[in-house]
């Protein structure tokens, strides 16, 4: 009977000698569906059993833009100080240290250029890896450096949003982005160079009071939170109850503050189409 019997108590195996399972091998979907990783990857990071749009960072974005993954990455070294000393739970030097060893980013938004489907495009994508994606005086210099290019170089210009809001550590030096960020669009807008936003989730607070919401076309990821305050927020301060998918993509596109929604697979084709028929040339 000892073959399904234990004859002696408790775990025997050496430590050394258990096999764990790796890390990362299967991902969960909001909705229950489990799906490998590597399957995943392959398919835009975006569930093949429920079409939930995982979130991902500027890599994988930049992966599906640019032709054959091919950029030049502008004001790489670009990254925060700490003017005001802040000090919460821990130092903000401490985080931003932290965020950057953690994360292998030097602040939560990059910038490149390179061509997509043929020609020039800049794209600024935000990282929500990198604390919360707030918006601090580096991501609002870095998204007015990306303007800049693109007025010189008259290339048009992406904005993917992922952001929980201003970086509170920053301060009012956090608010001034917003400020900063939509005057540098309105030169944009002078010069008649498109502006494409994506808003993917989350996309809150003074992003989404920003540059966020002033493209030419404002494009969402579907199922993605878009809003400036947090559903309990708007709740709270209204008193009244909400309405089913209140501030999904879904939602903001039937209320209008969206132009379309993009699924991943298309957003490639979807966005440089746009381009296209702003600037009345031939399709590609």
């Amino acid at each position: 009977m000892a073959w399904f019997k234990r004859k002696e108590k408790g775990i025997t195996t050496a430590t050394e000698d258990k096999k764990d399972v790796p890390k990362g091998l299967w991902y969960k979907s909001p909705t229950g569906k489990v799906v490998d990783t590597e399957e995943l990857a392959k398919n835009l990071w975006v569930s093949p059993e429920d079409d939930f749009h995982v979130r991902i960072g500027s890599k994988e974005y930049f992966e599906i833009l640019f032709d054959d993954n091919t950029f030049k990455e502008l004001d790489a070294k670009l990254t925060s100080k700490d003017p005001l000393k802040f000090v919460d739970t821990k130092k903000y030097s401490d985080r931003l240290k932290d965020a950057m060893k953690k994360t292998e980013l030097k602040d939560a938004v990059r910038t490149a250029v390179g061509k997509s489907k043929g020609k020039d495009l800049v794209v600024c994508c935000m990282d929500f890896a990198f604390i919360g994606g707030s918006m601090g005086a580096v991501v609002g210099e870095k998204i007015a450096r990306g303007i800049d290019y693109s007025i010189k170089n008259k290339v048009p210009f992406v904005m993917i949003s992922k952001s929980g809001g201003a970086r509170m550590m920053e301060a009012a030096y956090s608010l001034m982005q917003l400020a900063k960020t939509a005057a540098k669009l309105a030169q944009l807008a002078d010069k008649k160079i498109p502006y494409i936003s994506l808003c993917t989730d989350p996309t809150t607070g003074g992003t989404t009071a920003s540059y966020a919401m002033l493209g030419d076309i404002n494009i969402g990821e579907p199922g993605a939170l878009i809003g400036f305050a947090g559903p309990r927020i708007v709740k709270d301060t209204t008193g009244k109850d909400l309405p089913d998918g209140f501030q999904t993509s879904e939602f903001l596109l039937e209320h209008g503050f969206l132009d379309f929604i993009a699924h991943r697979k298309e957003l490639k084709n979807k966005i440089n189409l746009y381009i296209d028929l702003i600037l009345n040339q031939e399709i590609r």
